[in-house]
């Protein structure tokens, strides 16, 4: 993957991106910003190392990718996260904590599945793909251990990592979202033979 092959993806995932950043928005009642995801070409025993990390401070919902494309999408939810989200978006005063009652799981999920399946559709859009969202699930402190198993059966399953933050602010404070996007090698190399064949690299190349 060239450097601007690197800017091409990151741009694709913009436009995702801010497609679900709007939706996010209209829900919240708030401002939503987004900062430029990075891509990250990782090793499977760093990706279970990041996300044990995580599971141990933040409630995790997982959305998977299917159709051409084999990915899954985690959203990680600190205690500071649910307070936030649940003042603003239920109108609930509640502690800083990952323990969540039924309805604000079901904003955890709900939120999920906003911003993924915006995120898909936009990618489906711009890369001709039949792709869609599973239907989120909330963890139970068993992602890393999925995981795990995932890599332990499939050796050649060498994941990228394209890792998002998104604020969620008002006019008094933010509160800092992490996303994590994972897609397989072979889903990878399938993006990557979309790009060159839309000759977005000769397009680049002749208006520089």
């Amino acid at each position: 993957m060239t450097e601007l092959e690197r800017d091409i993806i990151r741009e694709i995932l913009n436009i995702g991106l801010a497609r679900a950043a709007d939706s996010f928005a209209v829900i919240a009642q708030e401002k939503v910003l987004l900062e430029v995801p990075n891509l990250d070409l990782v090793t499977a025993d760093r990706i279970i190392d990041m996300v044990r990390q995580y599971e141990s401070s933040h409630r995790i919902i997982q959305s998977d990718i299917r159709g051409d494309f084999n990915g899954t999408t985690l959203m990680l939810f600190s205690g500071q996260h649910v307070q936030r989200l649940s003042k603003v978006c239920l109108r609930l005063n509640v502690p800083e904590t990952i323990e969540v009652n039924e309805m604000q799981e079901s904003l955890l999920l709900e939120m999920s599945n906003i911003i993924t399946g915006a995120l898909v559709t936009q990618l489906a859009n711009i890369l001709k793909a039949h792709i869609y969202g599973a239907p989120p699930a909330a963890s139970n402190g068993d992602v890393a251990h999925s995981l795990h198993n995932l890599i332990s059966h499939n050796p050649e399953f060498q994941p990228l990592i394209f890792s998002v933050i998104t604020q969620f602010s008002d006019q008094n404070s933010s509160v800092e979202l992490p996303l994590m996007l994972f897609f397989d090698r072979a889903t990878f190399v399938k993006i990557l033979e979309i790009i060159r064949g839309y000759n977005f690299l000769d397009t680049q190349s002749a208006g520089a």
